[in-house]
């Protein structure tokens, strides 16, 4: 008979008991990870006295929580909780170093109340992920001095002309004595021109991007919060960085579509650096070559001190006609200025033929399944956009022709005919997976899309705004508000005595607004358009996406909700409209004065759906677009 093999236990040792409680201070208040929508309150959690040293605000810790050991960040010491009966203790440090102090936790608090989420979905874009072999390189005794220097509320903003990159330098030397300064940029690629630029001039910016490696990120984070001063340029996240004896906050180009946030709950940036700049005292400088329409409705009321360059640009606008690319009189301005240099053309698509239209009866040219028919290249075939279906030998499904016209011209098919109108010069393209950070200053034709136009040392002999109308010609709100930022930002690479050259209508707005440098005009005129018409920023908005089987009894509660007096009576309930995938969204507006009201009606929907384990609409207050 085999003798039985004693009890072995997978791990002989047994966790080992918290210990006693400290002795000052015992208790912290903790913003719990709990990974669930409505529990979104504060807990209260025990300080075992071996780790009382490290408790400390903004310090992440873990702890138990439903059963599992979650992240939390410590918000607070009391020596009494609020909560009776015996509490759990904190299980132990994850980082002995503060990566929040008093300040950002009260501005995630405002900001989970501003756009109706747990405040943990606003830490998870503000807090980089923590890598523990840069921890060791910090000590503890450098986090501690973090304070903020209180320079006063201040908001300006201004309206760079040549070289906005290279402007930031002065805003920089003026405010560096006041204290650190915080620069948000849209894009890597203007994060990294700006601290070029920064190193020119003598500066080490700490850079902090989310495209970063983590280590490096965690590494310059830590750095950003414990030096006496710096300079700190990043994306959108960095408007979160808690800078030690920060000044100056400075939003670069703050009506682009990159400062808003894609994950939930859909931030921007502006609003974080008015809040941090309000509840802080700090300077906050809004740059951009048109301000944002609610930037606009802030400079209107005198909320924000409006600063423009004073300067007279030269341009000609040629009005397109009988479908030309380039109208006839625009051909000496262009030869005039490979004279002297590069002539920039921005295009409003890339590819090559986006829109196939039939050249005898002008029918738009489509597929069986609906879809329309693009031209890749100019020997390729007509393809469907949807299915993928080549047609070898297309004809017309109304009169039966087979000859092509191409309406939508992509990139390529530009730079076919604009090579061929200026035979001789090298053609440059920047679009799609190629773009040319910078070219030289040489007489060249270089094709460009939004966003990818290259710099040149010395700016361009011309800049030439292909099909002008096109910019202006999208459905969503900010479509006016884009083409105005996106004109004047290709306007101003220009040399000293370079043209702008627009195929627009003579008659547009656009056109004298680019020649004084001034879009006041443009801004008043798109503000009263929106205040006959109560739309954003005269109101407040939310948008909610959700299963379209839903829809229906959402409107329903929603509309109730208003006739029983709780939300407000200026509520506009419209929707819901259906969209892709069997979703449908519902658009709220409110008065400005009542949003928060109903902001809280929102929020208290949501939270009920998850205590109820239903599934979770998408809410994005004051989104980028409607």
């Amino acid at each position: 008979m085999a003798t039985p093999r004693l009890f072995k236990l997978k791990a002989e040792v047994a966790p080992a008991a918290s210990g006693p409680r400290a002795l000052v201070l015992p208790f912290a208040r903790v913003r719990v990870d709990t990974g669930v929508f409505h529990l979104d309150q504060l807990y209260e959690y025990a300080i075992p006295e071996r780790i009382t040293a490290s408790i400390q605000v903004g310090v992440r810790v873990q702890i138990p929580f439903g059963g599992r050991e979650v992240e939390g960040i410590i918000v607070d010491r009391v020596a009494k909780p609020e909560r009776a009966g015996e509490l759990k203790a904190i299980t132990k440090v994850l980082s002995p170093h503060p990566v929040a102090n008093a300040d950002s936790l009260n501005l995630f608090e405002q900001l989970a109340e501003i756009y109706a989420c747990n405040p943990w979905d606003i830490i998870r874009s503000a807090i980089p992920p923590r890598v523990a072999s840069v921890d060791k390189l910090f000590k503890q005794s450098d986090f501690q001095k973090t304070s903020n220097r209180k320079t006063g509320t201040t908001f300006e903003a201004f309206q760079p002309f040549i070289q906005p990159h290279r402007q930031l330098n002065s805003f920089i030397s003026q405010n560096i004595d006041s204290g650190s300064i915080l620069v948000v940029a849209p894009d890597e690629k203007d994060v990294d021109l700006i601290i070029d630029s920064l190193s020119e001039s003598g500066y080490s910016p700490i850079k902090l991007t989310a495209a970063m490696p983590r280590d490096q990120r965690y590494s310059n984070f830590l750095t950003a919060m414990s030096s006496e001063k710096s300079v700190v340029v990043g994306t959108r996240s960095a408007v979160f960085t808690p800078v030690s004896n920060l000044a100056t906050i400075i939003i670069f180009k703050e009506s682009s579509f990159d400062h808003y946030e894609v994950r939930s709950p859909g931030w921007n940036s502006r609003t974080v650096a008015q809040l941090r700049s309000t509840n802080e005292g700090l300077k906050l400088i809004l740059t951009g070559f048109s301000p944002s329409i609610e930037v606009g409705y802030e400079i209107e009321n005198r909320q924000i001190k409006f600063v423009t360059s004073r300067e007279t640009i030269d341009v000609k606008s040629f009005t397109p006609a009988d479908g030309a690319l380039l109208p006839g009189r625009i051909f000496s301005e262009i030869r005039t200025a490979l004279k002297t240099g590069p002539v920039l053309f921005l295009a409003p698509r890339k590819g090559y033929g986006n829109a196939l239209l039939c050249a005898h009866c002008r029918n738009i040219a489509l597929c069986d399944c609906g879809g329309r028919l693009s031209v890749g290249s100019k020997a390729a075939n007509p393809t469907c956009v949807h299915c993928g279906k080549h047609f070898d030998s297309w004809k017309c499904t109304f009169c039966h022709r087979d000859k092509q016209y191409l309406a939508g011209r992509g990139i390529e098919r530009a730079s076919e005919e604009i090579s061929r109108a200026f035979a001789g010069f090298p053609v440059i393209i920047s679009a799609g997976d190629v773009i040319k950070g910078k070219i030289d200053n040489k007489p060249s034709l270089v094709l460009a899309t939004p966003g990818a136009q290259p710099d040149v040392d010395g700016g361009y002999a011309a800049v030439v705004v292909l099909d002008g109308m096109r910019f202006f010609a999208h459905t969503d709100l900010r479509t006016a508000e884009r083409a105005r930022e996106l004109f004047l930002e290709t306007s101003a690479l220009i040399s000293r005595k370079g043209k702008v050259l627009l195929v627009l209508d003579e008659s547009h707005p656009i056109s004298a607004s680019i020649a004084r440098w001034n879009v006041a005009p443009l801004l008043k005129r798109e503000l009263a358009e929106r205040s006959d018409l109560h739309l954003p920023p005269y109101t407040t908005s939310a948008v909610l996406v959700m299963e379209q089987s839903a829809a229906t009894q959402i409107i329903s509660g929603l509309n109730k909700a208003i006739e029983l007096g709780r939300l407000p009576q200026s509520t506009r309930v419209f929707g819901p409209a259906t969209i892709a995938k069997g979703q449908a969204k519902i658009v709220l507006h409110v008065e400005n004065i009542e949003a928060p009201a109903m902001i809280a009606v929102v929020h208290e929907l949501q939270r009920r759906r998850s205590i109820a384990k239903k599934e979770l609409f998408t809410l994005r207050i004051n989104p980028y677009s409607l």
